[in-house]
């Protein structure tokens, strides 16, 4: 694929390390000279030193031959209007040459329809594209941040915030990630005895060890202080976190620092109430934007319950909050004054997210309150290198934007076939969702003949309503919906045997 990227801040720089890794064709638009100079030192790449809403300098970047655009600029309007731009100039004009003879007589384009993304903050960017089911300036798909962060986050509180939490489509398994306490049950087992402790049918699926990330064996031996990622059913992981010296605990005081946009749309999704929620919403005068955010965040199905506190230094920031969550206690504080968390005994809270704008406050914040007895902590980080910090610290939960962001990119990106994308451990290991497409090349054959160079495991199918881990004697099919793991840039393999459309 030839995909262009407008934008080589932190995720368009981190999305096309892993295009590049994927052996595409990438070229990046970059109006900062630094940020450009940056991106072509680092990167095996195009990189053009220019606005990009400017149709030379898109020409240039080979739109007319491209498959993508992903706009993801600082400025939601910059993003818009470059897409916008693609879409009226780009969209009718033909290619400079055709597959076949047949194609020119036909008047068939030789080239796919170029997919526009757009990063936007402003919700009511994204509001837009999902009122009416049209598009909006030819935009394909809107990325909101925020709202794929408080996505995360919410559903690490509905597990527990035993660790991070990843599910899949129509399936109860899920894959969770926990930290081996020194002489629990599994401090010292041998994966080949993995099965006569764990009676339930999971799958230990990667193991993380100081620097080295380990796609395990039977042989491999578990250690306190490794981090694993184990696949179960979901009703299953709390017994097999506990054996790892983890005991779940149930969420329900919950403090959230930072009151935000994105500790707003978690407040939001945690407060979803229908007799708070009509009660805010008949005195506001758009009702209709939070309906919209409260639309995609219900489908998390929030427990009833809750108390939320919400801790925020700005006095005018409180009185909005104050009004659109009154179910909800507001207390205008400075997180850091150590008076303060004295005086409102914030240890008695079951978990505390951190979500202001400054990374290294969240998890300072999270380690503290986790050290002054509050069970579970969430920090918001930009990046991967801060998460791993954040996690050797005691942090439970820490949700890097960037690379949730660009998750969400790459689900989009990487064709039909593949249906999600999410990259954990260091960043180099990527978890793929793939649907079997008609005619693929694995099917009706067995998983012996499945073989990555790099290094695979397939964990799990989903065929129609039944899932499972799959055995020996598993048999590809047509409209298996399979999860594999695997090092990144095994992309062409995989398409080698599931031919997914790039």
């Amino acid at each position: 694929m030839h995909i262009i990227i407008v934008g080589a801040g932190n995720v368009g720089t981190q999305l096309a390390k892993f295009l590049i890794q994927e052996k595409h064709d990438v070229s990046i638009i970059e109006a900062n000279e630094d940020r450009a100079r940056h991106a072509s030192n680092r990167l095996d790449c195009m990189v053009i030193h220019n606005e990009g809403n400017n149709l030379y300098t898109l020409e240039e970047a080979g739109i007319a031959k491209a498959d993508a655009l992903v706009c993801v600029t600082d400025s939601d309007e910059v993003n818009m209007i470059v897409c916008g731009l693609a879409a009226s100039h780009f969209a009718t004009k033909l290619p400079a040459h055709f597959d076949t003879p047949e194609d020119a007589a036909s008047g068939k384009l030789a080239f796919p329809k170029l997919l526009k993304i757009a990063r936007v903050r402003n919700e009511d960017y994204v509001r837009l594209i999902h009122s009416g089911g049209r598009q909006i300036l030819g935009i394909d798909h809107f990325i909101h941040p925020g709202m794929e962060v408080a996505r995360s986050i919410i559903k690490a509180i509905e597990h527990g915030v035993m660790g991070d939490i990843i599910s899949f489509s129509n399936t109860p398994y899920e894959l969770g990630s926990i930290d081996i306490a020194g002489g629990s049950a599994m401090d010292g087992l041998a994966l080949s005895d993995y099965r006569k402790l764990v009676p339930h049918e999971s799958l230990v699926t990667l193991v993380e060890r100081e620097d080295e990330v380990m796609l395990p064996s039977g042989s491999t031996v578990l250690s306190g202080g490794d981090r694993i990622h184990i696949l179960a059913n979901g009703k299953n992981l709390p017994g097999i976190f506990h054996l790892a010296g983890d005991t779940h605990r149930s969420i329900r005081k919950i403090g959230i620092v930072g009151g935000g946009k994105l500790g707003s749309l978690i407040a939001e999704g945690l407060l979803n109430e229908v007799s708070f929620m009509n009660e805010h919403f008949k005195n506001r005068k758009s009702p209709k934007k939070h309906d919209f955010l409260l639309s995609l965040l219900s489908s998390l199905k929030p427990k009833s319950g809750r108390h939320v506190t919400i801790i925020e230094k700005d006095y005018r920031l409180c009185k909005e909050l104050a009004a659109r969550f009154p179910a909800a206690l507001i207390l205008n504080e400075d997180i850091s004054d150590e008076g303060f968390v004295n005086e409102e005994q914030l240890d008695n809270l079951d978990c505390l997210i951190a979500t202001t704008s400054n990374q290294e406050l969240n998890i300072i914040t999270a380690v503290y309150l986790k050290s002054r007895g509050i069970a579970r902590t969430i920090a918001m980080v930009t990046g991967s290198g801060y998460a791993v910090m954040a996690r050797h610290l005691g942090v439970d939960v820490v949700i890097p934007m960037q690379s949730v962001v660009t998750d969400s990119i790459l689900s989009h990106l990487m064709g039909s076939g593949v249906k999600e994308i999410h990259s954990i451990g260091d960043g180099n290991i990527d978890l793929i969702e793939v649907e079997i497409g008609k005619n693929a090349p694995i099917i009706n054959k067995p998983i012996s003949e499945f073989k990555i160079s790099t290094g695979g495991l397939l964990m799990l199918v989903n065929r129609g309503k039944v899932s499972f881990i799959p055995k020996g004697d598993y048999v590809f099919n047509e409209g298996d919906r399979i999860v594999l793991i695997t090092r990144t840039g095994s992309q062409a393999e995989i398409d080698k045997y599931f031919n997914t459309d790039r």
